[in-house]
C-alpha cells in the first residue's frame, strides 16, 4: 500500500473556499463509505476537517492514482477548477512527515498551538467508528501521535505566548498563582475577547463576566464560554468585584476611567487588581496605572511579550523537526526491514524443507546398516552442498562478470570478512 496526505489549508486556500470543502462530523462516516466505494484502491482513510485545513489521510493499493480531488469537489458541490489550484498532495514518508508537522501545530495558523493534536485525535476516532482505518494507517497514526506527544513534552512549542490574547492570560497567570478562583471582566465582544475568553475558559476560569455597549454581542460571547452578559453602563459595578480585567473596544474614548478604578479598588480593599488594554485608541486610562494596587498593561507591553514567544516557538519549532527527522528515520529503518521478512521467511522455510529431506535420508541411511557416524557425515555434506549450490553458482556467475558487488554483500552476508579478521 502508498500513503497518501491530500488536502488543503490557510497557506493555500481563502476561507470562503476551506468553508465550502470542510466536513461536518456528522457526515464523516457518509463521506468515508463514499470514498472507498468510488475508490477500490483506496482501502483506509481518515479526514481531518477544521476551520483552518480539510485533509484526507489514505491508504491506496498499489500504484493506482485515484482521482481524490475531483471526489472531494464533487462531494461538497465544488467546480474541480476552483479547487484544484489549492490542493496539495504527499506520498509515503513525505505524508507521513507531514502528519506529523500537522499534529504537533507545526503547519498550523499560531505555530504551535495545542489545539490541532485533539482535533487529530477526533479523525482517528471518526474514522475508527467508521471502520475506515486499518493496519497501515493505524501505523502511520501510531508513529504520528508518539512524535507528536513526544514535541509537546520535550520542547516549549506551545508554552509561550504568541498573540496578545494568550499573552494576557499568560501575565495575568503571573500574578495570580490560580486563575481559576478570580474573578475575570470582559469589556467587549470582538473577535480577540472570543480569543481571551476561550484561553482564560482553558485555565479553568468560569462566570467571566461580558460588559459590551451592545448586550446581544455580549450575550453571544458569554453563551460560549457559559458566561454573564452586561450592558455598558453596568461596567463599574462589575469591576468592583473582579480580580481581572481584559478590555478591547472600538471606542473612540475611554471606557474605564481613574476614578471607576478607584471606587473599584476601595470596594476591594484594594486588593490586586490586574488590567489589561488590548485597544488603540486607549479603553482604559493611562492614569489607573498609578494607582498602586492595579497592575496595568497596554498591548504594546503583550507585543514584547508576544515577540519574545514567537523566537521562543520558533526555536522550539526548529527542535521538533529534528524530532519528525528522527521519527521518520526509525520509520523508514523499520519499512526497510518489514520488506525482508518475507524473504527471510521463505528461507527459513526452504533451509527447513531441506534439513528435514536430507535428515529423512540419514535415518534411512542407519536402517539400512550404516552407521551412526556414516550417517552424519552423510548428512552434513550434503547439507552444506545442498545450501550452498545456489549461493556458489551465482558467485561464480558473478565473479565471471565482473559483479563484485555481489561478492562484497556476500561477504557481509555470511561474516566472511569478520573470520578472516580474526584468524
Amino acid at each position: 500500500m502508498a500513503l497518501l496526505s491530500l488536502g488543503l489549508n490557510h497557506t493555500t486556500a481563502p476561507v470562503d473556499l476551506r468553508e465550502q470543502v470542510a466536513f461536518d462530523a456528522d457526515r464523516l462516516p457518509s463521506a468515508l463509505e463514499e470514498l472507498k466505494a468510488t475508490f477500490p484502491a483506496v482501502r483506509e482513510g481518515a479526514i481531518l476537517s477544521t476551520c483552518n485545513r480539510t485533509e484526507l489521510f489514505l491508504a491506496i493499493d498499489g500504484d493506482e492514482s485515484p482521482d481524490i480531488a475531483g471526489w472531494l469537489a464533487g462531494f461538497h458541490g465544488v467546480s474541480r477548477e476552483a479547487l484544484e489550484s489549492h490542493i496539495y498532495a504527499f506520498h509515503e514518508l513525505r505524508a507521513a512527515q507531514h502528519m506529523m508537522r500537522v499534529a504537533s501545530g507545526l503547519d498550523s495558523l499560531v505555530l504551535g498551538e495545542p489545539q490541532i493534536l485533539g482535533q487529530f485525535k477526533d479523525a482517528i476516532r471518526y474514522a475508527r467508528d467508521a471502520r475506515a482505518t486499518g493496519s497501515e494507517l493505524e501505523q502511520a497514526f501510531a508513529k504520528v501521535m508518539s512524535v507528536a506527544k513526544r514535541i509537546r513534552t520535550e520542547t516549549a512549542i506551545g508554552r509561550n505566548p504568541v498573540s496578545v490574547a494568550y499573552a494576557s492570560v499568560t501575565l495575568a497567570g503571573r500574578i495570580f498563582s490560580n486563575l481559576a478562583s478570580c474573578h475575570v471582566v470582559l469589556i467587549g465582544a470582538g473577535e480577540t475577547m472570543q480569543l481571551v475568553a476561550e484561553h482564560m475558559a482553558g485555565q479553568g476560569v468560569r462566570g467571566i463576566d461580558v460588559v459590551n455597549r451592545t448586550l446581544a454581542n455580549a450575550e453571544t460571547l458569554a453563551a460560549t464560554i457559559d458566561g454573564y452578559a452586561w450592558p455598558l453602563d453596568a461596567l463599574s459595578e462589575r469591576i468592583a468585584h473582579a480580580d481581572i480585567v481584559i478590555s478591547s473596544t472600538a471606542s473612540p474614548v475611554p471606557v474605564l476611567g481613574k476614578g471607576m478604578a478607584e471606587r473599584a479598588q476601595k470596594t476591594r480593599r484594594h486588593k490586586p487588581m490586574f488590567m489589561v488594554d488590548l485597544a488603540v485608541p486607549r479603553d482604559i486610562e493611562p492614569e489607573v496605572g498609578d494607582i498602586d494596587s492595579v497592575y496595568l498593561y497596554t498591548v504594546d507591553d503583550l507585543n514584547a511579550v508576544v515577540e519574545e514567544g514567537l523566537e521562543q516557538r520558533q526555536e522550539a519549532a526548529r527542535q521538533a523537526e529534528r524530532l519528525i527527522a528522527e521519527a521518520l528515520d526509525d520509520w523508514q529503518r523499520e519499512i526497510r526491514g518489514y520488506r525482508a521478512v518475507d524473504s527471510i521467511r521463505a528461507l527459513r522455510a526452504s533451509c527447513q524443507d531441506v534439513s528435514e529431506r536430507e535428515l529423512e535420508r540419514a535415518r534411512k541411511a542407519i536402517k539400512s546398516g550404516k552407521s551412526p557416524d556414516e550417517a552424519l557425515e552423510l548428512l552434513t555434506r550434503n547439507l552444506t552442498n545442498k545450501f550452498l549450490h545456489t549461493p556458489t553458482v551465482a558467485l561464480r556467475s558473478a565473479a565471471e562478470q565482473g559483479d563484485l558487488s555481489l561478492i562484497e554483500s556476500a561477504n557481509r552476508l555470511f561474516g566472511i570478512d569478520d573470520v578472516e579478521d580474526s584468524e
